[in-house]
């Protein structure tokens, strides 16, 4: 078995569609999948793959009768603009887009929670990238409750009704993208507090990095157990076959973005797509166009 055979197969135990069995703790963020991948090696497949992920893009793009949602989650430093950056490289970005998702406004805050992400869902054929999500409502306010009361709501807010009312919301607005055509994947970048710790401080000891730092991310690490808290309950309430998790060991960046590109290319692959082939009337105007052509250079 060829090493991207291996790898794609180890990719089952990072992928969480049943959340009632999910227990973050039991995921290591240095995981390198027992392979014998060495740095060297995974740039190598990162490589290999993308050319795949070319292919399978563009079939996406020719049928536009599915499209991708893709969706990344994780604590400061763990690696999303780099994973995007790194994994998408290689794709055609007249079919991608990627939407970041900041605080809400004034005009954000007079709707529900899911309106700004469902306007930025992919239409079909394309691919869209969500750096950070819906699920910011259920982690940072989680967090942080008094955000809450700028949101306009009614009721006893929080309460432990309102979370599950809010997981219940996802999981069908998730449901209905599926039942679209949307591939829903939802990466979850996990890294230990040692590792955010030695790459904060990275951004303050090279001064090319510098501009990458912002104090938000020391008082957010004060909050770093209530954060894998308020992940573990989001995961384990949305995790679904129709819109899964990937639990990605992110310790190690080379290997995370191997992950990531796998799960996308399996996800892919699964819809078995073919180029789509002309009506016969259209393939009879082809063929004389063809014709038309070659008769010019004869």
């Amino acid at each position: 078995m060829d090493k991207l055979t291996k790898f794609l197969h180890a990719l089952d135990s990072y992928h969480i569609t049943d959340g009632d069995k999910f227990e973050l703790k039991q995921h290591d963020p240095d995981d390198d999948g027992d392979l014998g991948l060495t740095k060297v090696d995974g740039a190598r497949l990162l490589k290999q793959v993308k050319t795949l992920l070319q292919d399978l893009q563009e079939l996406l793009y020719a049928n536009q009768t599915h499209s991708l949602l893709i969706i990344f989650q994780g604590m400061d430093a763990a690696g999303k603009d780099g994973t995007i950056k790194h994994v998408m490289s290689g794709v055609n970005p007249q079919g991608v887009a990627v939407s970041s998702f900041k605080q809400p406004g004034p005009t954000e805050l007079l709707h529900g929670f899911l309106w700004r992400i469902h306007a930025a869902a992919p239409q079909a054929g394309r691919i869209v990238i969500f750096n950070r999500s819906q699920y910011e409502d259920v982690l940072v306010t989680r967090v942080h409750p008094d955000l809450l009361e700028r949101e306009h709501l009614p009721g006893d807010v929080p309460s432990p009704e309102f979370w599950k009312g809010r997981y219940s919301d996802i999981r069908h607005l998730e449901h209905y993208l599926s039942r679209q055509g949307t591939v829903v994947l939802k990466f979850f970048l996990n890294i230990s507090r040692e590792e955010q710790r030695e790459r904060l401080l990275s951004r303050l000891e090279v001064p090319d990095k510098r501009w990458k730092f912002s104090p938000a991310d020391l008082r957010e690490r004060e909050y770093w157990d209530s954060y894998q808290t308020a992940y573990q309950d989001a995961i384990s309430e949305t995790a679904r076959p129709y819109a899964p998790w990937i639990i990605v060991p992110a310790n190690h960046k080379w290997y995370a973005r191997l992950v990531v590109i796998g799960a996308i290319i399996r996800a892919l692959k699964a819809l078995n797509q073919k180029a789509p082939q002309p009506e016969p009337e259209v393939a009879k105007f082809l063929d004389d166009s063809r014709t038309r052509l070659q008769s010019e250079h004869d």
